[in-house]
């Protein structure tokens, strides 16, 4: 018998319709000093003791529209974590990377909110407290490193596109804009850059995240220089001399050629890419180790 021109037969039962979640808005997790806002995406087949991401958005981007062009969403589907979308106080605004408060640990500001989203989530999905990750782009990229150096407690490893390294931005004010580190003209030892980070959670004595990151050879956004003071940062955390140990060409892609430092860091260089390097979510899972390599 047919059924509106269709036979009945083709039509999937009940128990293979898989509805998919959506991006929910999650208004009270906590102390949000600078009321940031949290949405986050809940897969029907999630985990027990879920992974969860955190994701931030450039400027100009909204929670919505990054999720909407990011691939996080569909992969958790596949995958079973948790994807936290923060999005800036003001739509289209940038991340407080500047202000001193954003710099410390549950000092204020954006950092604080943001590290009280994944405390909720965990909580609320019973998540691992060892696979949380931290991932984003431009000003999310910096709030990426930002959030690995304050709150390193929280995070197992960040993977970051075009920032900057954490406290490169600082001006004292919340929100600024750093000339001199956005035009490459701000450069540090390993020691003095681990040494920022270190002050940014003062008595901190634990492992600190695995560190990706992504910049392009030809952007004038966020001057070129901030991948080598980027790496130059992290190595001092982990202790490496900076010089790579292994150089793959084309990897993880054309136009891209991976550099590693050691295991805890790695750092993908961009042939003629500008601003941004393009986000790489299948890349991002294998380096949290959701997937395997």
């Amino acid at each position: 018998m047919a059924l509106c021109g269709v036979q009945a037969a083709s039509l999937p039962s009940t128990s293979q319709l898989i509805k998919r979640a959506t991006l929910t808005q999650v208004q009270n997790f906590g102390t949000n000093p600078s009321n940031v806002k949290m949405f986050i995406y809940v897969p029907q087949n999630l985990k027990p003791n879920p992974p969860i991401i955190l994701v931030l958005h450039a400027c100009a981007w909204t929670a919505g529209s990054f999720f909407g062009t990011t691939k996080y969403g569909q992969l958790a589907d596949q995958h079973g974590y948790v994807v936290i979308y923060g999005q800036t106080p003001t739509d289209g605004a940038c991340w407080d990377v500047s202000s001193k408060q954003s710099l410390t640990h549950d000092g204020g500001s954006d950092s604080t909110g943001l590290a009280n989203m994944v405390r909720y989530a965990l909580q609320k999905y019973n998540g691992d407290k060892s696979k949380v990750f931290v991932t984003g782009e431009s000003s999310g990229a910096m709030m990426t490193q930002v959030m690995a150096a304050v709150y390193p407690d929280l995070f197992a490893a960040a993977s970051e596109f075009s920032g900057e390294p954490a406290g490169c931005f600082y001006t004292g004010t919340v929100r600024g804009w750093n000339s001199q580190c956005a035009g490459g003209k701000l450069s540090k030892t390993s020691a003095q850059w681990a040494a920022d980070v270190r002050a940014m959670y003062p008595g901190y004595s634990g492992q600190y995240p695995r560190m990706q990151v992504y910049h392009g050879d030809v952007d004038t956004t966020l001057n070129i220089a901030s991948f080598n003071e980027s790496i130059k940062e992290w190595s001092g955390i982990f202790g490496y001399n900076g010089v790579a140990t292994q150089t793959k060409p084309n990897d993880p892609g054309a136009k891209l050629t991976r550099y590693v430092f050691g295991d805890r860091l790695q750092g993908i260089w961009g042939h003629g890419i500008g601003h941004v390097v393009p986000t790489n979510e299948t890349e991002a899972l294998k380096w949290f180790g959701i997937t395997v390599s």
